[in-house]
């Protein structure tokens, strides 16, 4: 099967086109046993995530985009990942270079505006859809209409502040003191727990996020089902709408977000009702995988 090597300020995907089904008789690439051997760095081809490109569901739209983490589970939305799949569709059919066309996912349909040079994708505006900030939304333990912003959470002997927003999937935003490798020792350390802890019923990414200023926060999210990644695009946006929520930011203005990978540029708007995120794509390489070799293939060692 053909995949394109894709990344996202180094949030790296497997993407393959499905669109017109799977072909006969190899294994299917949305078993989560073949996406953890195919995200294997070391046994594998290496990725966070593999993102089957499937036919449209909605009128209008050039095609779904399905997301599987590297260990196996689905993920409801991914922002770099969008992204990817807007330079993978676009770059394949000239008949999409267009300066906006609009993507299914797991959060619903949404619309990208593309700026392209010479049939190349230089940069995608993703209109990352509504926030939502309540309980039950998130979702989070706690009374279902009810937002939870600041609410004090004990981890690891601390006492941080928690903040739960969903762009689609759901993040907790905590602002710390901690920046640099201090701040990644910290995601280290606590993000697994957290991933897993009692208030996320569906689990949750997690975003530790120091405050530069209103117009630049620096970033590190572990991700749910993948760990640390160099960048994650629902991440910088809930982190910007926390930020906004809680007078951190000012919503209408460009926020830099700095993540391990590069800055992702995210406007809130200022009734908080939508969030853009701008940032680059790139084409690494592309590969053919025998998916009956790989899932012939001795397992790794636990």
């Amino acid at each position: 099967m053909r995949f394109g090597k894709y990344h996202g300020l180094g949030n790296d995907f497997l993407i393959t086109d499905l669109r017109a089904g799977e072909p006969a008789g190899e294994p299917s690439v949305q078993d989560p046993a073949l996406v953890r051997r195919l995200c294997d760095r070391h046994f594998g081809v290496g990725a966070d995530g593999v993102i089957a490109v499937l036919p449209a569901r909605s009128a209008g739209a050039a095609a779904t985009m399905r997301v599987l983490n590297s260990d196996g589970s689905e993920a409801e939305m991914c922002g770099n990942g969008l992204r990817c799949v807007v330079k993978f569709v676009v770059e394949r059919d000239p008949g999409l270079a267009r300066d906006a066309l609009t993507i299914d996912t797991g959060a619903g349909p949404l619309t990208c505006r593309v700026e392209i040079d010479s049939g190349v994708v230089q940069s995608v505006a993703v209109d990352m859809g509504t926030p939502r900030v309540t309980r039950g939304e998130v979702p989070m333990i706690g009374p279902p209409g009810e937002t939870c912003v600041q609410a004090p959470l004990v981890v690891d002997g601390r006492e941080l502040r928690v903040t739960g927003v969903s762009m689609g999937n759901p993040h907790a935003v905590f602002f710390v003191p901690e920046t640099g490798p201090a701040l990644l020792e910290l995601a280290r350390r606590i993000g697994p727990g957290l991933e897993t802890h009692a208030w996320f019923p569906r689990k949750t990414n997690v975003d530790l996020a120091h405050v530069h200023g209103p117009d630049r926060i620096e970033l590190v999210v572990w991700e749910r089902g993948c760990g640390i990644t160099l960048a994650c695009g629902t991440g910088a946006s809930a982190t910007a709408v926390a930020a906004c929520l809680t007078g951190r930011a000012t919503a209408g203005t460009d926020i830099a977000v700095a993540l391990l990978g590069g800055d992702l540029s995210i406007r809130v708007a200022p009734d908080l009702g939508g969030v853009v995120m701008r940032g680059p794509a790139e084409l690494v390489f592309e590969v053919d995988v025998d998916l009956g070799q790989l899932a012939r293939s001795p397992r790794r060692a636990a």
